[in-house]
């Protein structure tokens, strides 16, 4: 195996299917955080993030926490002692959504969605056998050791290249240079992909540049998709959303449009809780759909967010507690949590994904040997193979 290569350390445990009772408490978790984590990022620009794949990422992470760490955790999570089981059962549901589905019109076409885990653990250290089968058990996740220690770049391009595979090349170079190094002992990682066509695709002759009014009120020409659709229309204070189906019905994507000098409402409302309401089924309708072609990719340090929103314990070398993570006697922390998202909507349906990776480290360094050259010395420039003394010296006095 070469140095920075893969080596895998298994679990017993089976995947288990989870507990569905729990899903409504987990979804509901998650509207709660998916709005925490709107409301504390930046409100300039576009933005795509995945609310599931965080959570997955910081579920994993939960595992191995204890005391104020876990409690902290829980609460950013609203994690009760059942979220483990419900998360599982929820990815086994969403998972089973792909397929080849038919359309109400008869037609047939396919939806990709898979999600993946995976654990990248110091080669050398003991991890705690409870630890890795709560993650193979309820994630699905093995652990592969790496040499975080003595080459973490080669590390940090592995894990990338894990996370673009499962995710089609549509999430590239999630870990970015340097925010792997010596100290790193363990990165837990979740990607998802998506790939899901209309269930009524737009005619892509129609789609014609159309003004779009910007919130400085300035106005700018767009590629705008037009069709009819059967959807689902619901409308709320200074708002309204229509329910786009995906092909099968079974996935679908809700547009919310704010009323005209609503933005910023509407948006921290998102932060207030209010995403059940804005997902809600709507009446079925027929739309006559106007709709912006789009791109969006987001690349964001999670860390700060995080501690923000109420877990800063996770993060503090000094306190934080992931003692069920290992036995060995390393006082571990998270150093970053790195998420990146990608959304492209064209006239043919969605293609998405996200990434995201929790980069434990330690604050020891690796043990050394101290060799303090504190007094006189002899130094000898010589060849390896065979010792022949080139230079020979002594000093006394490095100052004379």
């Amino acid at each position: 195996m070469p140095e920075g290569g893969l080596d895998l350390v298994t679990s017993p445990v089976e995947r288990r299917p989870g507990d569905p009772g729990a899903i409504p408490d987990v979804v509901a978790a998650l509207h709660g955080f998916a709005g925490d984590l709107h409301g504390a990022l930046p409100a300039n620009d576009n933005l795509v993030v995945s609310p599931y794949s965080v959570a997955v990422a910081l579920g994993m992470t939960l595992a191995g926490a204890s005391g104020t760490t876990a409690q902290e955790i829980r609460a950013v999570l609203r994690a009760d002692d059942r979220f483990h089981a419900g998360l599982s059962a929820l990815t086994a549901h969403v998972e089973g959504l792909a397929g080849r589905l038919e359309r109400a019109r008869g037609t047939t076409s396919e939806i990709a969605l898979d999600t993946a885990n995976q654990l990248f653990g110091q080669r050398g250290v003991r991890w705690e056998q409870e630890f890795l089968d709560v993650l193979a058990g309820e994630y699905g996740a093995g652990m592969r050791t790496v040499d975080f220690e003595s080459a973490a770049e080669d590390a940090r391009v592995l894990i990338n290249a894990w996370v673009e595979e499962r995710t089609h090349d549509r999430i590239a170079d999630l870990i970015p240079e340097g925010v792997l190094d010596v100290l790193t002992r363990l990165v837990l990682v979740n990607a998802i992909y998506l790939k899901a066509p209309w269930e009524e695709p737009f005619t892509r002759h129609r789609t014609a540049p159309r003004p779009f009014r910007r919130l400085d009120g300035s106005t700018i020409d767009v590629d705008t998709m037009v069709g009819g659709v059967f959807g689902r229309l619901s409308a709320g204070d200074g708002w309204s959303a229509a329910r786009l189906p995906y092909a099968g019905g079974r996935l679908a994507m809700t547009v919310v449009l704010p009323d005209a000098g609503r933005f910023a409402d509407v948006d921290a409302a998102v932060g207030d809780g209010a995403l059940p309401e804005l997902l809600a089924e709507g009446r079925p309708t027929h739309l006559d759909v106007r709709l912006p072609r789009w791109t969006t990719r987001t690349g964001v340090e999670l860390g700060a967010v995080l501690a923000g929103l109420g877990m800063p314990t996770a993060f503090n070398a000094a306190t934080a507690d992931f003692r069920s993570m290992t036995e060995d006697d390393l006082d571990l922390s998270i150093g970053a949590v790195r998420h990146q998202g990608f959304i492209a909507v064209d006239e043919d349906g969605t293609e998405a994904a996200a990434a995201t990776a929790v980069a434990m480290r330690t604050t020891a360094m690796p043990v050394t040997q101290p060799f303090h050259v504190d007094r006189p010395f002899l130094h000898v420039v010589h060849d390896v193979d065979h010792g022949t003394p080139l230079f020979l010296g002594r000093v006394l006095d490095p100052s004379a």
